[in-house]
């Protein structure tokens, strides 16, 4: 194992920049084979209802101790830029994914993508390609329509007492029966990861049928396809790891009242999937990122609370996922008093981890991205 991700325990962490008065959040992270870190988030006056709102971006080169001051790394005019999500291909090539929001609503995303192999200078990468991702889902009326069906008949009095969530079910069977409705919407949050030396996979959901669903290109953006959708009221932003035996397990936000991660297995290579059930980590409604580590081990981070954002943990698994013997905090605050949330995490060429989250300190106004820099001893060293 490299002399960086050894058995002394290592953490450090900084702000990419100072606290913003405007909104910044969603962050993504990648390392580029010179050993340089980019990361991207989006920045406003909001989120979907901000015409202002940007991708934003910044590199901390390889032995320096500070970020570049932010670059504009996307910007559709007059439209909301959100949910970016990096990548860095087997290739070498960088892919930057994100929504353009149509209408203000999370609905009317339009899923988009931009290429780079030139990324190492100052400033943003030079972006070379640049297109949209049209999506068309397997069998979503289908399975759609049959899990609402299900839902009225065993939940029939809980929908009844809740006005609210029936106007919610009446509506999205409306909306699943239009082409359009069911091709725009579609979001990004993390990392796509490759399944095979060409096949890219990556996790799109939506807020409107609030699922999950994947999405493959083998032709490096020339063309995609999509799986049937992982359908269980309430399992968005999903986070893709592949097991050994090359089953693909989706772990995913809670959105729905069970409070815990949700996840799903694939044993098709993503393309169908079982039915949705909870983890017992906890899951208070924020992003969730899984990742398989060069030794085999899983890392998962997420906020492990069922309340707030004010508790950001790194979990370690040596067994796929069907344990988690240890567990450390990345962040930890009373509640109300700060919030860590929507982490991206890489493992770095030297065996270490980096993650950036969303960050604000009730004691600081503003609002800012965080970096961490840790390892696997400093996990295993517990709180």
């Amino acid at each position: 194992m490299p002399p960086a991700a050894d058995k002394k325990p290592m953490h450090e962490a900084e702000l990419i920049f100072p606290p913003k008065p405007k909104h910044s959040h969603g962050s993504s992270i990648v390392e580029t084979p010179k050993g340089s870190l980019l990361a991207v988030w989006f920045h406003g006056s909001g989120e979907r209802t901000a015409d202002d709102v940007m991708i934003q971006g910044a590199r901390k080169r390889k032995g320096e101790e500070e970020w570049c001051e932010p670059f504009l790394a996307a910007d559709s005019q007059n439209l909301p830029d959100c949910n970016p999500a990096l990548f860095m291909d087997p290739r070498g090539t960088l892919w930057l994914f994100w929504i353009a929001v149509l209408d203000n609503d999370w609905g009317g995303s339009l899923l988009k993508y931009r290429t780079s192999t030139d990324y190492e200078g100052d400033g943003p990468p030079k972006w070379e390609w640049q297109d949209v991702i049209h999506c068309r889902i397997k069998n979503l009326e289908e399975m759609y329509i049959q899990a609402l069906e299900k839902a009225e008949r065993e939940l029939a009095e809980r929908i009844e007492s809740h006005p609210g969530l029936k106007r919610d079910m009446s509506e999205s069977r409306k909306k699943v029966k239009a082409k359009l409705s069911c091709r725009l919407g579609w979001m990004t949050r993390l990392h796509p990861i490759m399944i095979s030396k060409r096949r890219m996979m990556l996790g799109l959901y939506s807020d409107v049928f609030n699922c999950s669903v994947a999405a493959f290109t083998e032709d490096w953006g020339g063309s995609w396809d999509f799986s049937h959708p992982i359908i269980g009221f309430g399992n968005i932003q999903p986070s893709f790891v592949m097991k050994t035996n090359g089953d693909i397990v989706a772990m995913m936000r809670e959105n729905g009242v069970t409070r815990r991660i949700r996840h799903s297995v694939s044993k098709d290579g993503g393309m169908t999937w079982s039915l949705v059930q909870c983890m017992k980590i906890p899951n208070t409604g924020s992003s969730v990122e899984c990742i398989v580590l060069d030794n085999g081990n899983w890392l998962l981070i997420c906020n492990d609370t069922t309340k707030g954002r004010h508790s950001l943990a790194v979990y370690l698994s040596e067994d796929e996922g069907r344990t988690w013997k240890w567990k450390r905090h990345l962040e930890l605050w009373k509640p109300d008093k700060g919030s860590a949330s929507y982490p991206s995490l890489v493992q770095a060429e030297d065996g270490t981890f980096h993650c950036t989250y969303s960050y604000r300190d009730s004691g600081i106004r503003g609002a800012s991205i965080k970096h961490a820099h840790f390892n696997e001893a400093w996990i295993k060293q517990g709180d």
